[in-house]
């Protein structure tokens, strides 16, 4: 075999996965490590056996002789340090969000073409064995052409505590719609192809989340709800929903329902829990039918085995910048329709 990728991660708290995932692959093996809390660096270097340890990410860009980093931090991180890692010649797995708008997306993605390095985004929930046999049966025809969707990722209680980066808009740029949503965001569009977005309508509320940060006297600038409608230029319609708190019956609540000209398809969770099943609603002869995925026999990438794969190969991730630009396009309209009370439109 050829020589090994050298692979740095840059994050440890969202970071490990991608650690362990890189030390697991033929093809990759972990050199470097970079967090800001030493602690958690001693921690995670002891246990996985990395000697090279940073708390400057710049520093372990400069010197550590990678050939490729995870971008595992806050958001608001995102961008400078995948700018930076690719200005160095490094290509870049970023965690989900791509960065906190779409003009920060764009300017990594620019980034990468001028660099001719990889930039991957990390929408983890497409890679399953379930959601790869439910893109099978959409290459294959048998929902026809998608029209609607709904995607939708609820807690009814799951604030991501309170004075973290994940609750402060500065750190974060929103709540559960970039942090939840996000993920059912990405399933969707990639099931539907990734249409154009043209038009897109929210609305956000924070009614549960204030009432208990204010309580405890602490800072809360996020939304606790997102809701938003989205038209593409092929004429389809999704609907979009993510919330921390919302009183509902289950603890976490997934679905992601889309609906064709000749069929249907759903993912969705069971039980409050993270257990999964996929189902294709189809009309044959008349009759309708509901088939239910038993098991996959063809294995399936982690998303960080298919960044290493593709550095390997040459060739494009799967889940590709231009892909991650059109998500945050939609974040930001959500957002801006709710702050407005408008419609945003992108074929002006």
């Amino acid at each position: 075999m050829s020589k090994k990728l050298r692979m740095g991660v840059i994050g440890l708290r969202m970071g490990k996965n991608h650690a362990k995932a890189y030390q697991t692959h033929p093809g990759s093996e972990l050199v470097a490590i970079c967090d800001m809390d030493k602690d958690l660096l001693a921690a995670t270097g002891d246990e996985l056996g990395v000697e090279k340890r940073y708390t400057d990410a710049a520093k372990m860009m400069k010197d550590a002789k990678l050939d490729a980093v995870s971008i595992a931090t806050p958001n608001r991180f995102h961008a400078p340090l995948s700018i930076a890692a690719l200005e160095a010649g490094l290509h870049v797995l970023c965690e989900k969000p791509m960065a906190m708008n779409a003009a920060e997306a764009e300017k990594m993605n620019k980034a990468a073409l001028k660099a001719k390095r990889n930039l991957m985004i990390n929408f983890s929930y497409r890679f399953s064995e379930m959601s790869y046999a439910l893109k099978d049966q959409v290459d294959r025809g048998a929902v026809g052409d998608i029209y609607f969707g709904r995607t939708v990722w609820h807690r009814r209680r799951g604030i991501p505590g309170f004075g973290g980066a994940f609750t402060n808009k500065d750190l974060a740029g929103g709540g559960p719609l970039i942090d939840l949503g996000v993920h059912r965001l990405d399933l969707a569009l990639w099931l539907m192809g990734y249409p154009e977005p043209i038009a897109v309508s929210g609305s956000t509320y924070d009614p549960i989340a204030r009432a208990k940060a204010d309580a405890a006297g602490a800072t809360y600038t996020v939304e606790d709800l997102a809701a938003g409608i989205v038209k593409f230029a092929n004429g389809a319609t999704l609907i979009v929903e993510a919330s921390w708190a919302l009183n509902i019956e289950e603890r976490e609540h997934m679905v992601t329902l889309l609906c064709g000209t000749k069929g249907g398809l759903v993912q969705k969770n069971t039980g409050g829990g993270y257990n999964f099943v996929a189902e294709l609603y189809t009309d044959e002869g008349g009759n309708q039918f509901t088939k239910r995925l038993d098991w996959s026999t063809e294995p399936v990438p982690s998303s960080y085995h298919e960044f290493v794969d593709s550095i390997i190969a040459k060739r494009p991730p799967m889940a590709t910048g231009e892909q991650g630009i059109k998500v945050m396009k939609i974040l930001d309209g959500i957002y801006e329709s709710a702050a407005t009370g408008r419609e945003v439109r992108y074929d002006r």
